[in-house]
């Protein structure tokens, strides 16, 4: 080849190599910022950069608790009935509709046609039955949700008797007893209806390796980083999702979170400061998000273990804490004192009972009369996370601290990872822990019976806490279509928790999120858990 052709032949590399560059630079530009579309328009973002305060700890939601998990899963996953848009009212989800019989022990569901999985397999009854089955054949390590249903296969409490297949599109639920918020429970995040063929591909592995009918696919999970899932093409919702991509990605702290929102690095964070609200507000580029508040912040007293084993001392605690010096140094007005373990805004809440008042001589006399008149040193777990409920743990934490100094309890704030927390909290391996909830559905059993009833022990009651006559008024509930009677069970479950003390009860908070100014149809749901179907941008 002469010097000539070898000359022309390397400008015609390089001009291809260029093009490429700008190619791949304009491809990532049109994914994260927009750009030109082939006819010159600018074309809309379509993929959402969400920043979270901790990584998931499964993507299998029913083998887990805690909310960053169900904040993916929620987009992969559905359930046979859902949430309306921003309440707990029940809409039909994989059923189309269901009937109930009259003495609400047979639910019938009659299933969408035509629905499948994101591995191209089909949604029909069967599914749904494999399911079940694999759920109540677990036990509370593996499944601890599915507690909701008065344990497992073999458990007495169990409520459900039998799941049947009736035809391709119709499934039965025969149940032993009934239970009032059978249908709400359905609809919960960690219910959502899983590939079967997945689940025996990858067997345990399934939590990395999520297949659901929703309308995101699962792409890739770097571990504490991001979390990738994709449009769904062959969704059932028409139109629907709006956007392209989500990528969840983990930035604890959260002032470093909202530097990234600011600099443009992500486009929707959660666990805003409340401090930092009215930095948002003046930022004409960025919008405030309440979240609709359904929630408590608590410090735990795990019941097992010395001295919080003594229900004085465990009163004496929750004389100690000044809640509302907490309120007004880390809410900014968007919280309320908790007083009992739900919300005020649940039915069946008693707002008769008066909340342990701060009194620090209250608690000095409780101490003496359990014997511990000089106090004693205990450990203080604070979590390592911001949470709806709790955005800045840590100083909280160190709030509690210093009121339990005044009375001579000698409290070391310890901490560990987010998932290592859950699971040393779900052993009963803490002292006092902080933690908090998010209600799942709305109704007060899924907050008294889910969190402080002896068959919740091993699941989400990380108290230890057992009281047998909590539990009869609590199973008592359940069983109770009436709810103006079902109302009255739950005050007087209210008021066994306050006497026992099991909990300080902290806060009820209006969670806050921020987003870019572009962001539209982002609509927060009290569980903490929302689909972003609708989500895109301007």
């Amino acid at each position: 080849m002469n010097t000539k052709n070898k000359t022309f032949k390397w400008l015609l590399i390089s001009l291809l190599a260029i093009s490429m560059f700008l190619v791949g630079c304009s491809s990532k530009s049109n994914e994260k910022t927009g750009g030109k579309s082939a006819n010159g328009s600018q074309s809309k973002k379509d993929t959402l950069v969400y920043g979270r305060g901790g990584d998931s700890t499964s993507l299998d939601p029913i083998t887990t608790t805690e909310g960053e998990a169900f904040k993916v899963t929620e987009n992969i996953f559905e359930t046979l009935v859902e949430y309306g848009d921003q309440d707990t009212t029940i809409n039909p989800g994989l059923a189309e509709k269901w009937e109930v019989s009259e003495d609400g022990l047979t639910y019938t569901f009659h299933l969408r046609k035509g629905v499948k999985f994101h591995d191209g397999t089909d949604f029909n009854a069967d599914a749904v039955v494999f399911n079940f089955n694999r759920w109540m054949n677990g036990n509370d390590e593996k499944f601890p949700y599915y507690s909701m249903f008065g344990g497992y296969k073999n458990d007495e409490g169990h409520v459900i008797k039998e799941v049947k297949a009736v035809d391709e599109h119709t499934v039965q639920f025969v149940l032993k007893r009934p239970q009032a918020p059978f249908l709400k429970n359905l609809a919960m995040s960690p219910f959502g209806i899983a590939s079967p063929s997945a689940v025996e591909k990858y067997g345990d592995d399934f939590r990395s390796h999520p297949v659901g009918t929703g309308p995101f696919k699962f792409v890739e999970w770097k571990q504490n980083d991001t979390i990738t899932l994709e449009k769904n093409p062959d969704y059932w919702k028409e139109g629907l999702p709006k956007l392209n991509k989500i990528i969840f990605r983990v930035i604890p702290e959260n002032t470093a979170r909202l530097n990234a929102l600011a600099n443009g690095e992500i486009d929707v964070m959660d666990g805003l400061n409340n401090s930092d609200e009215e930095t948002v507000k003046s930022n004409p580029n960025l919008q405030v998000i309440e979240r609709p508040s359904m929630n408590v912040g608590y410090i735990g007293l795990t019941t097992t273990r010395k001295p919080l084993d003594n229900k004085l001392v465990r009163q004496a605690i929750n004389h100690a804490v000044d809640k509302k010096a907490i309120i007004d140094a880390f809410y900014g007005g968007k919280a309320e004192a908790a007083v009992n373990p739900m919300p005020p805004s649940i039915e069946g809440y008693n707002d008769a009972i008066e909340d342990y008042p701060y009194d620090l001589e209250k608690a000095k006399a409780l101490l003496k009369e359990a014997g511990y008149e000089n106090g004693f040193e205990i450990d203080l777990w604070a979590m390592p996370v911001a949470r709806p409920y709790m955005p800045e743990a840590q100083k909280v934490a160190e709030v509690i601290q210093e009121s339990l100094s005044k009375i001579g309890i000698k409290a070391k704030i310890q901490s560990v990872d987010w998932a290592t927390y859950l699971e040393k909290a779900t052993k009963g391996e803490f002292d006092m822990f902080m933690l908090g909830w998010t209600g799942d559905n709305g109704d007060a059993d899924n907050f008294l019976y889910t969190l402080l009833d002896k068959d919740s022990i091993g699941s989400n009651n990380y108290t230890h806490y057992s009281n047998d006559e909590l539990h009869e008024v609590l199973i008592a509930a359940q069983t109770e279509t009436d709810q103006a009677k079902r109302n009255e069970l739950y005050k007087k479950a209210q008021e066994i928790i306050k006497e026992d003390a099991p909990w300080v009860p902290l806060v009820h908070s209006t969670p806050l999120l921020a987003a870019s100014k572009d962001v539209v149809n982002y609509l927060p749901h009290p569980t903490g858990s929302e689909a972003l179907t609708k989500v895109e941008f301007k």
